[in-house]
């Protein structure tokens, strides 16, 4: 559709193969409106993918420290449309943005959040927004609810930097 343009993505991490706690996540952000998603990694095998080809979401990801078999997950990746998993840390430009998404904030260097206008991590698998200088720093939470019982993502609006939380409270999710 002419003028139309990419406002709404989601923000994923740590998703550690529950896949139906990503599906679920990924269907509220389509019904929110988004249709990309950004995955900070650690989904640990091939089958977390298929949620997101399932739902026809696009994902650009990166690599987390649980990710053992990074070949088969690039395979999998590589046989749907719009699935795209890097090394980690990844920057690229979204919607108007520089953004860079890496697993673990430690290993990126303090002037490379400066040049970015928004980071998004994993790896600590708890939900937390910062701004440092004109950065925006997200960690979306745990999408499996592994660790802290309460499965988690993000929307996160272009247009305005806004980021809305979201998290599956149901009993079914809890631990």
């Amino acid at each position: 559709m002419a003028g139309r343009h990419l406002v709404k993505v989601g923000l994923m991490a740590d998703s550690h193969d529950r896949i139906p706690a990503i599906a679920e996540l990924l269907r509220l952000m389509r019904e929110a409106g988004a249709t990309m998603v950004l995955h900070a990694g650690d989904y640990v095998s091939p089958l977390a993918l298929k949620p997101f080809e399932d739902l026809h979401m696009t994902l650009a990801g990166v690599f987390g420290k649980n990710d053992g078999d990074h070949q088969s997950l690039l395979s999998r990746a590589g046989a749907g449309m719009g699935l795209e998993i890097f090394e980690s840390p990844h920057s690229f430009a979204v919607g108007g943005h520089q953004i860079l998404l890496t697993h673990d904030l430690a290993d990126v260097q303090k002037r490379s959040v400066k040049n970015h206008s928004i980071i998004v991590h994993g790896f600590a698998h708890k939900q937390s927004l910062q701004e440092q200088g004109d950065s925006l720093v997200v960690n979306p939470g745990e999408s499996c609810g592994w660790l802290y019982g309460t499965p988690g993502a993000a929307l996160l609006d272009l247009d305005t930097k806004r980021v809305e939380f979201i998290t599956l409270d149901g009993p079914q999710w809890k631990f």
